[in-house]
């Protein structure tokens, strides 16, 4: 082989090293884009799911996310009759109906876990809100009575001190709880047609507003003030100021 073969041979050779080199940087860069788009994908998915935790997305999801009431003005449920005068105040500070309960609490929750709810020896306090319940059966009020999920030897996450419709969320998890976990405890039904042995169309206020779902789904928040009747006429809503005790 002449000297200007052998110099075109090794020509050759450095250009076929180059255009290797070329193409592992090429796969190399390739490989680097699609990492890293896929770790974009995964932190973009990982805030969705955090913003939706953190906006509600689920009912008693762990950390009190709270989620999102569907309600609309009263308006649309026409003329309301007037509430009736509240009655005393109790032992909390807050109006007791001067009415029969709406059911009594023989066949309440004994001790046994409801709906991934204690019943404990001590009240807890990591969570630690109150709501309130307001009862008509038929333009007449009912009362929510007293030691509802206290059975006498402990007492559940959720329970009654008095008749004044004050629930007390005393939980060792910050979740979200709901009106129909409260029944539950009571071991009283609750639907859209039927409030403890009280049976017809359930209407639900909260805060003042029509609430629109199945009543077990309203979320006991901080100083909720809940109204459930059933039947007619309907009342209009009956509000209470929470004592700075609650």
């Amino acid at each position: 082989m002449s000297k200007g073969e052998r110099n075109r041979q090794r020509a050759r050779e450095r250009i076929a090293q180059q255009r290797a080199l070329e193409a592992k940087l090429h796969r190399r860069s390739r490989w680097m884009t699609i990492v890293g788009v896929a770790a974009l994908v995964v932190v973009v998915a990982a805030g969705i799911t955090l913003a939706v935790t953190r906006n509600g997305g689920g009912a008693n999801a762990a950390g009190g996310g709270t989620p999102k009431l569907k309600t609309v003005p009263l308006s649309t449920l026409g003329t309301l009759q007037p509430a009736p005068a509240q009655g005393q105040a109790g032992p909390e500070g807050v109006p007791v109906p001067a009415a029969a309960p709406l059911a009594s609490t023989a066949g309440g929750a004994t001790g046994e876990k409801v709906d991934g709810i204690s019943c404990q020896p001590t009240e807890q306090a990591v969570f630690h809100i109150h709501a309130h319940l307001t009862l008509f059966v038929n333009g007449s009020p009912r009362q929510v009575p007293a030691n509802i999920g206290i059975p006498g030897t402990c007492l559940y996450w959720l329970h009654t001190h008095a008749a004044d419709g004050v629930i007390h969320i005393e939980s060792p998890v910050r979740r979200t709880y709901t009106l129909g976990d409260f029944f539950d405890e009571w071991g009283q039904p609750l639907g859209p047609r039927q409030a403890g042995p009280a049976t017809g169309r359930v209407i639900a206020i909260y805060n003042g507003q029509l609430y629109e779902g199945n009543p077990r789904d309203i979320p006991l928040n901080p100083h909720a003030q809940i109204q459930l009747e059933v039947g007619t006429p309907l009342v209009a809503p009956q509000t209470i100021t929470f004592p700075g005790t609650l």
